[in-house]
Order: structure tokens, then C-alpha cells, then sequence
């Protein structure tokens, strides 16, 4: 078990790891031509905190140490990057994912993190267009999930492959 102190250090670095990946993925423009579709990196910073020390050894950092770190990288990623409109959707999209990761950290092992990286993408898209839904007051935004669903598959397996790999070199070290 970590000490209280290195703990914070921890979560304050992994905090500001997620925020600058965030900050400089806002800046590079998607090759893919659909509103919406972003790769998600900073979602690696969260499935790592999430999963370090999962299963053969006492966790490094507790559920709502991640959570929290998700939580301040939303709120200032808004701030910072004067998208503070957004907010509201990474914030539902951000919670309907995690809730769906920390579900699937029961039911994976530490090869299979790339799992919840795809399940969690999916559910912070139904997260995002239900609060579009409620935002706009337009249902006919649900139409777009399906090409949502698809994208964040994909790039979750990504990033959760990204975070595993990760994982996998870091264990020992922290």
C-alpha cells in the first residue's frame, strides 16, 4: 500500500497526464469527417488508473482515486480549453463510461483491459447523445449512436490496448 502522500503524487501526475493528452488531442483535427469522433486518449489515463495493480497484487490506487482523477480532468479540460458548453456532455458521456468500466473490471483479467476500453467508449457515446437528447429536446439525435457506437468501439480497443500495454511495462515500478 502506497503511502498517503504518494498517493496524491500519483493521482495529481496521472491527473496531469490526462488533462495535457485531452488538451493536445482538442488541437489535432480528425481524419475522420463525422462531428463528435475523437480518438478518446486521455481515456488510457483513466483505464490505467483504474486497473493498476488489478488482480495478482492490492490495488495502487482505489475506484474513486480514477474516478476522481476523470472528474478533474473534465472540469479543467473545459476550463482550459474554453469548452465549457461541452461540459455537460463529458461529463454525462464521461460518467456512463466509467460507471460500464469499473461493471467490466469484475469480469476481465489484465490481458483483456482493451475489453473495457471498447465497452466504456461505447456507453460515454450513449452518455453524450442522451445528453444531447435531454440538452436539444431533439430525440432524432439517437439515429446517430449507431455510427457513434462503431467509432468508439474502435478507438476504445485502442486506448484499452494502449493502457494495458502500459500497464504490463509500469508493473513494478509503481
Amino acid at each position: 500500500m502506497l503511502k498517503k502522500t504518494n498517493k496524491i503524487v500519483i493521482i495529481a501526475i496521472l491527473t496531469a497526464f490526462a488533462l495535457i493528452i485531452f488538451i493536445v488531442e482538442a488541437q489535432i483535427p480528425m481524419p475522420i469527417p463525422i462531428p463528435g469522433v475523437k480518438l478518446g486518449l486521455a481515456n488510457i489515463i483513466t483505464l490505467f488508473a483504474l486497473f493498476l495493480g488489478q488482480k495478482n497484487r492490492p490495488p495502487v490506487l482505489k475506484t474513486l482515486d480514477a474516478f476522481a482523477i476523470l472528474l478533474c480532468r473534465i472540469l479543467l479540460g473545459a476550463v482550459f480549453t474554453g469548452r465549457v458548453v461541452a461540459f455537460a456532455y463529458s461529463l454525462t458521456g464521461g460518467l456512463f463510461g466509467f460507471v460500464a468500466q469499473v461493471i467490466m473490471k469484475r469480469f476481465v483479467s489484465d490481458k483483456q483491459i482493451w475489453v473495457c476500453g471498447a465497452v466504456g467508449a461505447v456507453f460515454h457515446n450513449i452518455g453524450q447523445i442522451l445528453a444531447a437528447v435531454v440538452i436539444t429536446g431533439t430525440p432524432a439525435i439517437i439515429s446517430y449512436l449507431p455510427i457513434l457506437m462503431i467509432a468508439g468501439v474502435l478507438t476504445g480497443v485502442m486506448t484499452g490496448f494502449i493502457a494495458q500495454f502500459a500497464i504490463e511495462r509500469l508493473r513494478g515500478y509503481i
